[in-house]
């Protein structure tokens, strides 16, 4: 059976001397979901395994099921893929193969979000959950050279209690790979304060805070990711060129942006690539990082969102090292490892001169 993706959303095409200086960069990813970066292939096998979660196990019918009416649509079939993953050897399969899509789209480091909390409810003992993601992380770096890295956010859908136990679990339980904790799910009706104590608690044991914010409200969800959760990166933050004095305030703190182009058209909070907010923030002085967020489900992958950033900003091939660099620069991995990043860049820049 031929493996399908969703079809990619018609988007602005790159040259085919940037496409190919793309594909071979040396890249880090910040925003990218562990669920949903399943292939269909994955998603087929564990829908055939797990039929009553209404999945299809075909993949060419997973084109079609993966075409989302609004962002309330896509939370919905995201968290019935989600129900697929029941035993740890759902969860370590499903990392390693996520692990190898990144490698060879030439992903050097990735901070991988997790739900712990969703799996729980699923089924999925705690201790097996995270043992299999770290033998999926160990086995990645030895056999891919990719780093990988934890960040265990909140489905914000459930509520506070869901919070107080992702936070717990990321304190008490979270393996040495965990290195932030954020908060996603729809955001209407799920005010950024409400989960305070949960990142308080987090924040307290030394993981970053990376909630998302301003994806389908206005700029003043962002506002309180940043008062109430003490955010150091805000997840698409689209709606911050709405408000010029938080623009200023996240140049001046340095506060970067994970923007996820074709994951705002496909939830339709952006109506299209040329309208996207990208530019403006860009233009602020605002950090952009370029990220795929759910890549499968939207018919993409992070080499192809580079792509996208290099025709709306207009980008060279020093402009989209630069582009890659300032992703490292807004890692949370250690010195060395961004410093063999950059090396690696510098590097393939040069050698396309």
């Amino acid at each position: 059976m031929t493996q399908q993706t969703p079809p990619p959303i018609s988007a602005p095409q790159p040259s085919e001397a940037i496409t190919a200086f793309i594909a071979d960069l040396p890249k880090v990813e910040l925003h990218v979901h562990h669920v949903g970066s399943a292939s269909p292939r994955i998603v087929a096998d564990l829908a055939g395994r797990h039929p009553d979660a209404g999945v299809p196990d075909d993949p060419a019918r997973l084109a079609e099921y993966f075409t989302f009416r609004d962002f309330a649509h896509f939370v919905d079939l995201y968290l019935a893929t989600v129900s697929l993953i029941r035993t740890p050897d759902d969860v370590r399969l499903l990392t390693y193969e996520v692990a190898q899509d990144m490698a060879d789209r030439r992903i050097r480091y990735a901070e991988l979000t997790c739900t712990p909390y969703t799996h729980v409810l699923n089924g999925v003992p705690i201790d097996g959950y995270i043992e299999a993601i770290e033998d999926a992380r160990v086995a990645a770096e030895r056999d891919l050279g990719l780093v990988l890295r934890w960040i265990f956010d909140i489905p914000g859908e459930i509520g506070e209690n869901a919070a107080e136990e992702t936070a717990k679990i990321a304190v008490r339980r979270g393996p040495q790979a965990l290195v932030g904790f954020g908060l996603g799910g729809p955001e209407i009706g799920t005010s950024r304060a409400r989960f305070k104590p949960a990142f308080d608690l987090a924040r307290a044991a030394g993981l970053h805070s990376v909630p998302h914010a301003g994806e389908s409200t206005g700029p003043q969800t962002i506002w309180d990711a940043l008062e109430y959760l003490g955010a150091e990166r805000i997840g698409h933050g689209t709606s911050a060129t709405q408000d010029p004095r938080l623009l200023a305030h996240l140049a001046e703190h340095r506060i970067p942006l994970e923007v996820c182009p074709t994951s705002n058209i496909a939830t339709r909070v952006v109506r299209n690539y040329e309208s996207h907010p990208i530019r403006d923030m860009v233009a602020a002085g605002v950090i952009v990082t370029i990220n795929s967020d759910d890549p499968p489900m939207f018919g993409t992958n992070l080499n192809r969102e580079y792509g996208i950033a290099a025709e709306l900003l207009d980008l060279d091939a020093p402009g989209v090292a630069a582009l890659a660099t300032a992703a490292v620069d807004a890692s949370f991995q250690d010195d060395p490892g961004k410093q063999l990043i950059r090396a690696e860049i510098a590097a393939h820049l040069a050698a396309a001169r």
